[in-house]
């Protein structure tokens, strides 16, 4: 698709006409226009989660099944009682998708009654579309739910108990390339009328980068997102001085160990070009996980993890929670134990995909984790 295809005034050429008044612009810049565009993003205009066949570009592990989010909220409810049940906790998911992860939290959070008492529950979700759905997902939790359109806005001032899944993939993401001329910001351009990768013309000052920087070969790449680490840290800041929990699980690497790009486009749950339909598909790359720990460790708060998801969901006792719902329901026992392999095997979810936790200064475990190096 070219930039300016068809009639119709496109995302591209919008972009398009951006580039040519403006000049190139960052991966980053373009990664938050192609996402959250109030009238073209991606996220501001589809529903994205289900399975091909209905319209779906890609299924979360709450999709999978209800027992993903029962270990995640008891993990949480497991915190608030560490922490001798402070007063007035505060629930908040990043990028809730349908709400079903927050259903399931909710529904395994009665089992501590008290959690629930005094709770406040803010789902951070700027898309529309996406909050008309978790209003019906939500509608009968007995949760008093509300919506902010981004992290920060008055949620200091009380416990902060905090997950996001597939959250901090889809940050905007900044790339890096080393070139004879030093290390240059990849940019997107406008070449023969579509949208292009170039490079910056002027070498950046040396990104902060956690490997020996001479040793990237020639066309090595180096991604980083400011945005993500800015929103560890605020994060663990806030549960350092308040108390609390996060809970981040997402798909990436545990520490960066060479130069590559991990910038991906999906759609249909098909792998896309980048560039090609911006608004179309998702955008998501890697979580650079040894990353976000320093970014919690710089807030303040003690980090654990990363870990597998397949170790972290097993140690918390999935294989146990299928058992009995197996037994309560004999006929679901065969797609269960799909939904444990698929939730934990590592040629599935179980290596890949991870889980890092924030906690206050004190705690130095929790379930799921070992202990924290002294």
């Amino acid at each position: 698709m070219t930039a300016h295809e068809g009639n119709s005034v496109t995302l591209a050429s919008r972009i398009a006409a951006l580039i040519e008044a403006q000049g190139p612009m960052s991966v980053a810049q373009f990664m938050s226009i192609a996402l959250l565009d109030p009238a073209q993003g991606y996220y501001a205009t589809r529903d994205p989660f289900g399975p091909r066949d209905k319209g779906g570009d890609f299924i979360t592990a709450p999709e999978i099944s209800q027992m993903f989010g029962e270990m995640l909220g008891l993990w949480l409810v497991q915190a608030w009682i560490d922490q001798g049940r402070p007063q007035n906790p505060r629930l908040v998911e990043l990028g809730p998708g349908r709400g079903t992860l927050m259903a399931d939290i909710l529904r395994a959070a009665r089992q501590a009654p008290g959690f629930l008492d005094q709770l406040e529950v803010v789902l951070i979700e700027a898309s529309p579309v996406l909050r008309a759905v978790q209003q019906q997902t939500l509608a009968d939790s007995g949760a008093a739910v509300r919506w902010q359109n981004q992290f920060g806005e008055g949620l200091d001032e009380r416990p902060l108990f905090l997950v996001a899944n597939e959250f901090f993939d889809a940050l905007p993401l900044r790339q890096y390339v080393r070139t004879d001329r030093g290390w240059c910001e990849r940019m997107v351009t406008v070449e023969n009328d579509a949208l292009a990768f170039g490079l910056a013309p002027v070498p950046a000052p040396r990104p902060a980068i956690p490997l020996s920087p001479e040793t990237a070969p020639d066309g090595g790449v180096y991604e980083t997102s400011p945005a993500a680490l800015a929103l560890a840290e605020d994060i663990a800041a806030i549960i350092a001085r308040r108390g609390g929990a996060a809970l981040l699980v997402d798909y990436g690497y545990q520490s960066r160990n060479g130069f590559g790009e991990t910038l991906q486009a999906l759609g249909g749950h098909r792998f896309a070009d980048v560039l090609a339909a911006p608004g179309r598909d998702d955008l998501s790359a890697h979580v650079d996980f040894a990353a976000l720990a320093g970014a919690g460790r710089q807030g303040g708060a003690a980090v654990l993890g990363p870990v597998s998801q397949g170790a972290f969901l097993t140690a918390l006792g999935l294989d146990q929670r299928a058992g009995q719902l197996a037994s309560a329901n004999p006929s679901a026992a065969e797609s269960l134990k799909a939904a444990v392999e698929r939730l934990t095997a590592p040629a599935q979810m179980g290596t890949l995909f991870k889980a890092l936790a924030f906690l206050p200064p004190a705690f130095d475990s929790a379930p799921g984790f070992m202990e924290r190096p002294k």
